[in-house]
């Protein structure tokens, strides 16, 4: 039936590329061309009258059968496979997959099915393996995007998985988007200069960026970039690999700010071997206070830059650690520096690892300072308790004192009024006229006694003011010589039997500028001390000298003097040597003309013998004018 035009028909299938079988509608090979031959390894009188399944594998005839029927029934062109893939035999027995397209025609009232078929085996490769390349980009854990070069902007084209997991981003805002969006505001990082230049000239790139999520959270993006060419050398796309690399940054951050304070710490860091404690590292406050550099270090042990009396302390806290004791080790030693010099130190030591090998580290402390601060506190603790002990035994002997004071203030004033109550009854049995002389000599005794008790009151009240510094003194102008003459007048009636005053007459022109009632008041004390304190019938000298700037009183006397061990107490209040406690006296009066002169800007001397006598010698200035009137 082909006879008719059959050198055209034989032309026409030899033309088409597909293998092309002419089947009658029962599935009877018919006809097929050299394509047909070549895919199924058949002749053509092979193939000729035999049925289509006889190219199929056994496990697909059956339902190709059905197909084919129904095939048959709807009359209309069909693609086999279009729901599933379609898979031929070779002679040789090779299935392989193929496409399938059948087409119906009538020739003659006769009705034919013209199949064209196609080896695929080669598309199915290359879409296997395209497959495999996708899902392992899919499965791929670093992020990955694929750019198209050749449109504007160079858009992502593609993205896996772990691209959207790992930026939150959808596929609207990533899909023909420039990846320039990952950066947000935050797109003037060096890195990307370097990234840019590479697009723009083709070439691979690596570079880590900050990066921000869609939540604006930044991430480390470790990126590596590179181009894809086609067959011309055209860059076409651009793939990019990322990985979120901020655990690392975050690590080498930490790193680097340890290696920092290492580094910069002006504490000593020293790093040393196990075995042979040979120095490994040390940092900047080791070197700088050692006076080692690093290469000397590298040649030294710790023993090196400690003294020979410290080098059996430092051995055992090593051993101590290698043993395995104990974790870590405080102690104390002392440091030797490359000058020699040496300072205490505290060494923090510890066994660490550095790589695969253990270390000793050394965190090591100058507690120069606070050795200094010690033997200071220490010192000052010891004075304080010294302060304190001097203070307690000043409290014992003032304590002493005013029992002291009190049993003399008891007997001072408890004997005067005794003498003045027994004077007042005696007057009182002396009526006569004849008794006027024994009248007179016991009015004598009670006013004598009661300028004894003035007195008293008058050094106690001194006494009250000095100590609450309200002791207020007037200044005047008045000759000197006016003062001496009251004070031996008003004494000349205490004298013993046989003393005398022997002063000076040419004082007339002796002038001062000073407080009269207290110049009288030192006098008063320094001479009435003279006269209670020397025996009958010896003299008492006094002597006056002016200069320009100061007056002089000396006071001379014969009497009992002052023992040697009691001089230097002689001015503290309520004192009273040991050879006078059987003579009438409070132990104020030194104390308070010493305290005046002090504050009139004068002194007070003495020298003194027992039983020889004593000489006090007092200065004041001429003219107080500078002086301040309340003290």
């Amino acid at each position: 039936m082909f006879n008719q035009d059959q050198e055209i028909f034989n032309i026409l299938l030899e033309a088409v590329f597909e293998g092309v079988i002419i089947l009658d509608n029962h599935q009877k090979i018919m006809e097929v061309n050299g394509s047909a031959e070549n895919i199924f390894g058949y002749t053509k009188n092979e193939l000729i009258d035999k049925k289509l399944s006889f190219l199929l594998p056994a496990d697909y005839r059956k339902k190709h059968t059905t197909f084919f029927n129904i095939f048959l029934k709807r009359g209309s062109r069909r693609k086999m496979g279009e729901t599933r893939d379609v898979y031929g035999m070779k002679k040789d027995g090779t299935v392989f997959p193929m496409d399938i397209e059948l087409n119906l025609f009538s020739i003659y009232n006769k009705t034919y099915v013209m199949a064209l078929i196609r080896d695929i085996s080669e598309r199915k490769k290359i879409e296997e393996s395209l497959m495999l390349r996708t899902k392992a980009l899919q499965s791929a854990r670093n992020g990955i995007i694929i750019t198209d070069a050749l449109k504007p902007d160079n858009p992502v084209v593609y993205f896996n998985s772990a691209f959207q997991e790992l930026t939150g981003y959808s596929d609207a805002e990533i899909l023909n988007h420039n990846c320039r969006f990952l950066q947000g505001k935050d797109r003037e990082q060096l890195p990307l200069k370097k990234l840019r230049e590479a697009i723009k000239n083709g070439e691979s790139c690596q570079a880590t960026l900050r990066n921000y999520k869609k939540d604006g959270t930044m991430f480390w993006n470790d990126l590596y970039v590179f181009p894809i060419t086609n067959t011309r050398g055209t860059v076409t796309n651009f793939i990019g690999i990322q990985n979120d690399v901020t655990q690392r940054k975050q690590v080498e951050e930490e790193r680097h700010h340890l290696a920092t304070i290492f580094h910069e710490s002006l504490n000593e860091i020293y790093v040393f071997d196990v075995e042979t404690l040979i120095f490994l590292n040390a940092n900047y406050g080791a070197k700088k206070n050692i006076g080692y550099s690093l290469g000397e270090l590298k040649e030294m042990t710790p023993l090196d830059i400690t003294t020979i009396s410290n080098q059996s302390n430092l051995k055992e806290s090593i051993d101590i650690l290698l043993k395995g004791n104990t974790d870590k080790i405080e102690f104390e030693i002392v440091h030797q520096r490359k000058n020699g010099s040496t300072y205490p130190v505290e060494v923090h030591l510890q066994i660490s690892e550095l790589g695969e090998k253990k270390v000793f580290v050394a965190i090591v402390l100058d507690i120069t300072e606070r050795k200094n601060y010690t033997t200071k506190l220490e010192t000052e603790v010891e004075l304080r308790t010294q302060q304190l002990e001097n203070a307690l035994s000043k409290e014992k002997e003032l304590n002493e004192l005013k029992s002291k004071f009190l049993s003399l203030v008891s007997h001072e004033f408890k004997t005067p009024l005794s003498g003045i109550l027994t004077s007042t009854e005696l007057l009182s049995k002396y009526q006569l006229t004849e008794h006027q002389e024994k009248r007179n000599k016991h009015i004598k005794t009670i006013t004598d006694k009661v300028h004894f008790l003035n007195n008293i009151l008058n050094d106690f009240l001194s006494v009250e003011k000095l100590e609450s510094g309200k002791a207020n003194y007037k200044f005047t102008n008045f000759k000197l010589s006016k003062v001496v003459n009251e004070v031996v007048y008003n004494y000349n009636m205490l004298l013993k039997e046989g003393q005398k005053i022997n002063y000076p007459e040419d004082i007339d022109d002796i002038s001062v500028y000073q407080d009269e009632k207290i110049i009288q008041l030192i006098f008063s004390n320094l001479l009435h001390n003279a006269i209670k304190y020397s025996p009958e019938e010896s003299c008492i000298d006094l002597q006056i000298k002016q200069g320009d700037e100061f007056t002089t009183l000396i006071i001379k006397d014969k009497g009992i003097g002052i023992p040697k061990k009691d001089q230097e107490r002689i001015f503290q209040r309520y004192f009273r040597a040991d050879n006078v406690m059987n003579t009438q006296g409070t132990g104020i009066g030194l104390n308070i003309v010493k305290n005046h002169l002090e504050n009139l800007g004068g002194t007070i001397k003495f020298q003194s013998k027992e039983n020889m006598g004593s000489t006090f010698i007092i200065t004041f200035p001429n003219n107080s004018e500078q002086n301040q009137h309340e003290i």
